[in-house]
């Protein structure tokens, strides 16, 4: 694959996808695709996925941002979790067909489909970003059987404040959680807190790149 950013339409069953590629910069080429989709009331703006974008090419790393059907057709509202299901397992081959081992990744609504699939379509790990773990508001409404249940090496980066869970909240479980201080469910922090979103993002980006490290 071209070192240069590229973008791939995908036909699944719940629609067409795309997928956009960050190739990995390192003269050995990637250890790693990490496809990463968004959530459910946004994209692959997200400023958690541009960061991943910016920072992991460079650790060779190779980033695929994708963009499920329902996001492609301009839709502002997200299908039921079997629909983004679909088009996840509709995504795969496209995202395993470089080759190197595939970490299953998204945020918020896009978390929840990286771990329900992620044995399934044998992914290497999972890294959920702002993982969902109940309705705010509502903790006894907990969704910690999809995190418990991935079945692969999982990683959980989680703002401090986040309204659908913060840190504290989570079961003890077969996977690792890394905070980001003051974070809301966007990673978003307080002027309070005297961090900027660099400083942030940068917590973020360390956290994920010391645990793919540790992956191989």
């Amino acid at each position: 694959m071209s070192r240069q950013r590229s973008t791939q339409n995908v036909t699944t069953d719940a629609g067409e996808a795309r997928i956009t590629w960050f190739p990995a910069t390192t003269a050995a080429g990637p250890r790693f695709v990490l496809a990463a989709s968004h959530g459910a009331g946004g994209g692959i703006e997200a400023r958690d996925l541009k960061a991943l974008a910016a920072a992991l090419p460079g650790h060779g790393v190779t980033v695929a941002l994708v963009e499920q059907p329902w996001r492609v057709a301009g839709k502002k509202v997200a299908p039921a979790p079997k629909t983004l299901d679909t088009g996840w397992r509709g995504l795969w081959p496209a995202l395993a067909a470089p080759g190197p081992p595939v970490v299953s990744a998204g945020r918020s609504a896009g978390a929840r489909v990286a771990c329900r699939t992620a044995t399934e379509l044998g992914a290497a790990a999972v890294l959920a970003l702002s993982f969902p773990l109940h309705p705010p508001g509502k903790p006894e409404k907990s969704r910690a059987d999809e995190l418990l249940g991935t079945g692969v090496p999982t990683l959980v980066v989680q703002g401090g404040n986040d309204p659908f869970g913060r840190p504290e909240e989570f079961p003890p479980g077969p996977y690792e959680l890394a905070e980001v201080p003051y974070g809301d469910h966007g990673f978003a922090v307080p002027k309070r807190s005297g961090l900027s979103e660099a400083e942030t993002m940068e917590i973020l980006t360390g956290a994920v790149t010391k645990w793919l490290a540790a992956l191989g």
